[in-house]
């Protein structure tokens, strides 16, 4: 019988024992935030790319509210509960961790991961959390988007599709 999936979205202090525990067995924490709205090829390449990099991946899902603070208010598309299912049906992810706040640095310092992923449009620089994970010896590093593939331009495309489809249909 499969896993069952959603096994695999945790609260912040389950996230913190797993971490705790598997890093006391010398096993390496990956971590990475966002929104993951609408799930396309780049999020698949880059949780892929970013799982390279040690042995456990913890994914910081923005809640609902964090995600209306970045984005605005017609975002989310899906909500949280759905969001974070889907990503625990992804097999190259180990754990999924809601967060209010509207940056992880929060989770960040509460879990302690050894490395820290970002995609490249972060500047290393600007990577929140970043401190936290070079003070405890960590690693931070950002892995380069897949061009041209983005929620916002999912979003524009199926918007301007059906401006289109619904010009067309008035005219029928």
């Amino acid at each position: 019988m499969p896993e069952d999936h959603r096994k695999k979205i945790a609260s912040w202090g389950e996230a913190q024992d797993i971490s705790a525990r598997l890093g006391r067995d010398g096993r390496k924490i990956v971590f990475t935030n966002g929104c993951f709205d609408l799930i396309h090829v780049g999020h698949l390449r880059y949780l892929n790319e970013a799982r390279k990099y040690g042995d456990f991946l913890i994914i910081g899902l923005n809640s609902d509210r964090s995600v209306r603070t970045i984005k605005g208010p017609g975002r989310p598309i899906i909500p949280e509960d759905q969001r974070a299912e889907v990503l625990a049906g992804l097999e190259v992810i180990d754990l999924v961790v809601l967060f209010e706040q509207p940056d992880p640095h929060e989770l960040i310092t509460f879990l302690r991961p050894d490395v820290l992923v970002k995609g490249g449009d972060w500047p290393l620089d600007r990577i929140i959390g970043k401190e936290v994970v070079e003070a405890g010896g960590g690693r931070v590093l950002t892995i380069p988007l897949t061009p041209g593939v983005s929620t916002s331009t999912i979003i524009d495309r199926i918007v301007s599709l059906h401006n289109v489809l619904g010009k067309k249909d008035e005219t029928e």
